[in-house]
């Protein structure tokens, strides 16, 4: 079985915006060699989500998606949902998930208070 994870994130016009996003990428890339990692854009930037995950498809059969959004507003619960069912559509084999956003992921807030405390 092979896995991919997709960063899904909003995108911005300044390609600067995407340096976060690209250093949590390679973080996840060290942390499971074994998954194909991809970033992927509801606007703003290239590549969108239906382009990512067709790629995936076809050499994959479990893809999950994590939200870098750090709470389920709009994008999110509205435009996430379709784009994903659509893709189950194209591609019936496929295991296709949506992980949860930023600040539902266990311990990354108690994980944020303690690096903002350290920094003061």
């Amino acid at each position: 079985m092979r896995r991919g994870l997709i960063l899904f994130a909003h995108g911005a016009r300044s390609a600067a915006w995407s340096r976060p996003l690209e250093a949590l990428e390679r973080e996840f890339a060290a942390a499971v060699p074994d998954r194909t990692l991809r970033s992927a854009f509801l606007e703003l930037q290239q590549p969108d989500l239906p382009t990512v995950i067709d790629e995936l498809a076809a050499t994959h059969d479990r893809i999950d998606v994590l939200p870098v959004f750090w709470a389920a507003g709009g994008h999110v619960a509205r435009d996430l949902p379709p784009l994903l069912e659509a893709a189950r559509q194209r591609h019936p084999h496929l295991r296709l998930r949506a992980l949860p956003v930023l600040s539902e992921l266990p311990g990354v807030v108690p994980a944020i208070v303690r690096a903002a405390l350290a920094e003061g």
